[in-house]
């Protein structure tokens, strides 16, 4: 007889950095002779595969071949969005006798679109030490961290293969994008997150703030079939407070199980509700605009959907407050490695002993010089 299964890390509720619907990318890799890189970040968990090529049996997931001297094989991933990283799984499915015995993880944060040979130059810092890893398994790691990275670097130890790299953690937005323009703040690239759902039986819920336009139903998220009082719902946690103008509420693919109808409700800061959107009529397979009154700021905003069904995609844009623009660029900042820290405030002009002190007196409070005030509390 066996015990109860172990619950989940807490970390796997956390959206997947690294994943290619988010923009991650799999940048570099010494080796991919058996099976391409590119398939380490795709969101799909991985499938078996029973064809054979000219190079042998082919898998869902990267390859290295046999390794005939010392060292150990590598691929750097770009995230989707740069955040701080809270866990990790290398996914070795279907790879049983030629899996990896152990695997590390490193990160880096490096600013603008950097070559591979810059990142080869990046100051990599550890995220993950060597561990054991099993064939045919979801290995979960969780990782102590608190620095915003925007590249990470796995190591297989020594050569073998992986299916899937997801690297779980929160979003951290570089707050001079938001100065920018137009800004969503929901999106789960900026750092919108979901905090609560009533059912997710067919579609995730993180799925409904990701990038671009769902490709098809299951893109979206989807509940069960209500058959009791009630309606369903999603809890969306803004990048920062703000201030909500439009709300985009996309029901595309959803055409015999879209809403009736849908309100969107948001929480201030202290607490308070404010309707935002109230109850609307929606139609199947369409990309519903409304535009708000935009009177309060808010700092969370829950859907709901009447009496249930599924919702493609949900958009919420506005502008940010001074309160939520400033405690976005202080979380950005204090998250920064230190390098990179450094690197931000010499492009603005700061004095290297004083960069040194702010960066060093972390997390920023009292008296900071102009350029960084107006950095960081997007004052300028």
């Amino acid at each position: 007889m066996t015990g109860p299964a172990a619950p989940e890390p807490a970390f796997l509720a956390l959206p997947d950095l690294a994943r290619r619907d988010l923009g991650g990318a799999v940048v570099a890799a010494n080796d991919e002779f058996f099976a391409a890189r590119e398939n380490l970040v795709l969101p799909h968990p991985a499938v078996p595969r029973t064809e054979f090529g000219h190079k042998g049996k082919e898998y869902d997931g990267w390859e290295t071949r046999r390794r005939r001297s010392p060292g150990h094989d590598w691929a750097i991933v770009r995230l989707g969005a740069p955040g701080v990283v809270a866990g990790v799984v290398v996914d070795t499915a279907f790879f049983t006798g030629n899996y990896p015995s152990q695997a590390s993880l490193e990160g880096a944060a490096v600013e603008g679109h950097p070559s591979v040979e810059e990142l080869a130059r990046a100051d990599w810092q550890p995220l993950l030490p060597l561990v054991d890893l099993a064939g045919d398994t979801a290995n979960a790691f969780a990782v102590d961290s608190d620095r915003r990275y925007t590249h990470v670097r796995l190591a297989i130890h020594p050569d073998g293969g992986v299916a899937r790299l997801r690297v779980h953690g929160t979003v951290v937005v570089d707050p001079r994008l938001v100065d920018a323009g137009p800004f969503d703040l929901a999106a789960l690239e900026n750092g919108g997150r979901v905090t609560g759902v009533s059912n997710a039986h067919y579609g995730s819920p993180h799925q409904l703030i990701g990038q671009g336009t769902a490709r098809s139903m299951g893109e979206g998220w989807e509940n069960a079939r209500r058959r009791g009082p009630g309606n369903d719902w999603v809890d969306v946690e803004l990048a920062c407070e703000g201030v909500v103008t439009l709300a985009e509420l996309d029901t595309s693919w959803f055409l015999g199980n879209a809403p009736g109808k849908a309100s969107l409700t948001g929480r201030t800061a202290d607490g308070a509700e404010v309707v935002l959107l109230p109850r609307t009529r929606l139609q199947p397979d369409t990309r519903h605009r409304f535009v708000l009154d935009g009177d309060a700021g808010v700092s969370s905003v829950r859907l709901d959907v009447f009496p249930d069904g599924g919702m493609a995609r949900l958009r919420l844009w506005g502008r940010p407050t001074t309160a939520g623009r400033a405690a976005l660029g202080r979380r950005w900042f204090d998250a920064l490695p230190d390098v990179p820290a450094l690197e931000v405030l010499g492009s603005l002009g700061v004095e290297p002993a004083e960069a040194g002190r702010v960066v060093g007196g972390r997390p920023l409070s009292g008296d900071l010089p102009p350029a960084v005030r107006g950095l960081v509390d997007g004052l300028a």
